[in-house]
């Protein structure tokens, strides 16, 4: 009995844990609701220059004794001395706007990035230049359009586009750097994926089996090709797998227009290679990473790093703050719930 009495407590704490974390996931979800119809953004922007001016001159001040420091610091002044001068005579730097865009399955990025473009696209000129730092493994073909889209608007306006790629810019990654006047990559990043994959389970057997029935109705022969639940057919196949080829073939001339120098049937197999092979395949213009391209602009141009943040309501702030403690409690309680199971 005394056991039984011991369960029943244990019982009667765990589900008061989990209704009172379902409670809470519930008010948060009602928080992020309302305030996320009243976000803004904000754009910032950071003079990369000072960046790396600021990391040079921590350097020297370690590095350099007195005299040494002063004497550099002096001939500095006297070359920005002269470049200002240049500015007054109306030789000016160009600028080179910096995005980055590190992209997930649903290149949920975009949301930032249709709003960089348009602020620059209302400064930029032909002398100026766009480095976009991409990062990503692909993902939807809808969401990896858009994104593309956005990115052939500075090709469309006339204003130089760099792509700088150095870790992976795969299948929609790739679509989007292709686009780019030139494209830089790391020695080992991945590029290519130029290729289109769907996969799906199909679990209408394993209900046949327990005498489950489900239902497909459809107006329009193809209005469903490939199910989940229901019963696949090889006319439903053959469909699906033409609207991949369509895809495929979309994918291919894309590329192709934007690559002229590509041999898009040698390189749209949906393979990957490495920077150093990609470059023997003409994927990419040359190899250097960001870090190194960068900061040789920097010494003969102005550059601003670009970011369009969204700005959080209070609701959200709550709701954000709020999960990290829920995220907190639930560790505890299932530490201490394994405990009980074990001790």
């Amino acid at each position: 009995m005394e056991y039984l009495a011991d369960y029943a407590s244990f019982l009667a704490k765990s589900v008061t844990v989990v209704l009172s974390i379902v409670a809470v996931l519930v008010a948060l979800a009602v928080l992020r609701s309302r305030g996320r119809g009243q976000s803004t953004g904000q754009l910032q922007v950071l003079k990369l220059n000072e960046f790396y001016k600021g990391l040079r001159e921590r350097l020297e001040l370690a590095l350099l004794d007195k005299e040494q420091l002063k004497a550099h610091r002096k001939a500095q002044a006297k070359a920005e001395k002269a470049q200002k001068a240049d500015r007054k005579t109306g030789d000016l730097k160009p600028r080179v706007y910096v995005l980055d865009f590190d992209g997930d399955i649903r290149a949920s990025a975009v949301e930032h990035l249709r709003h960089e473009v348009t602020a620059l696209l209302s400064l930029a000129t032909a002398q100026d230049e766009v480095v976009v730092r991409l990062e990503s493994g692909g993902g939807m073909v809808h969401s990896y359009g858009l994104a593309s889209s956005q990115l052939a608007r500075i090709r469309q306006a006339g204003v130089p586009l760099t792509i700088c790629v150095d870790k992976v810019a795969a299948s929609g990654g790739y679509m989007m750097a292709c686009i780019g006047d030139r494209i830089l990559s790391a020695p080992f990043a991945i590029l290519g994926s130029i290729g289109v994959v769907a996969q799906l389970p199909n679990v209408h057997r394993l209900l046949k089996k327990h005498d489950v029935d489900f239902e497909v109705l459809t107006a329009g022969d193809y209005k469903r090709t490939l199910t989940v639940f229901g019963e696949n057919t090889e006319k439903g196949r053959k469909k699906f797998q033409e609207e991949l080829e369509i895809t495929h073939e979309l994918f291919k001339d894309f590329v192709a227009h934007y690559r002229p120098q590509l041999d898009i049937q040698e390189i749209a197999t949906g393979e990957i290679w490495l920077g150093q092979a990609a470059l023997s395949k003409q994927l990419v213009d040359e190899l250097k990473t960001s870090d190194e391209y960068l900061s040789e602009r920097a010494k003969t141009a102005d550059l601003f790093q670009l970011h369009y943040a969204q700005k959080k309501s209070l609701q959200e702030r709550v709701g954000l703050a709020a999960s990290g403690i829920l995220d907190r409690v639930v560790l505890t309680w299932w530490g201490r719930l394994q405990q009980q199971r074990f001790w």
